[in-house]
């Protein structure tokens, strides 16, 4: 799925089973934080990513590039979109139920993301190996089906709940 990134699970991992008391397929997967610049509804300039739960270890999710997301005039800055990826991976997590953090995450920009343009992303766990989690996920241009603008790989490491305490 994703072309020239280097983050693939090692030979040997297997995808994770998906929890039996994760959200249903096609539930609106919630905020950790109504504040949080990625997803929360709150941050008056933030990105807020949606996403829903897939059925198998997916997700799709989806934001609207703004003026407050600019980088070069009239397109997306590409860290923010690496933010936008980096939210959306991470609810990957509510697939397996455990708390996590980004352990490394490439992103790959393909084509130039307009302010006012929506970004589909569809995004999925490609393996586990011990506490890392593998994923990667592509965006896409004005529709599901619409060209690709954005990829990105990630790890991510599950973690205590004490950690964000």
């Amino acid at each position: 799925m994703t072309r020239g990134l280097s983050i693939t699970p090692p030979a040997g991992s297997s995808v994770p089973p998906r929890h039996p008391k994760s959200p249903p397929p096609g539930a609106l997967l919630g905020s950790h934080n109504q504040d949080c610049f990625g997803c929360g509804a709150s941050h008056p300039t933030g990105l807020h990513v949606t996403a829903y739960a897939g059925e198998a270890m997916n997700i799709t999710a989806k934001f609207t590039v703004t003026e407050h997301h600019q980088g070069a005039p009239g397109l997306a800055h590409g860290g923010l979109l690496s933010c936008a990826f980096d939210e959306a991976l991470g609810k990957l997590m509510w697939s397996v139920l455990e708390p996590a953090v980004t352990g490394k995450l490439e992103t790959s920009f393909l084509a130039p993301v307009k302010v006012g343009t929506t970004l589909y992303i569809s995004a999925e766990i490609s393996g586990r190996d011990g506490r890392k989690i593998y994923c990667h996920a592509q965006g896409r241009i004005g529709a599901e089906s619409g060209p690709v603008a954005v990829e990105a790989a990630a790890i991510f490491i599950t973690v205590p709940i004490e950690h964000f305490i």
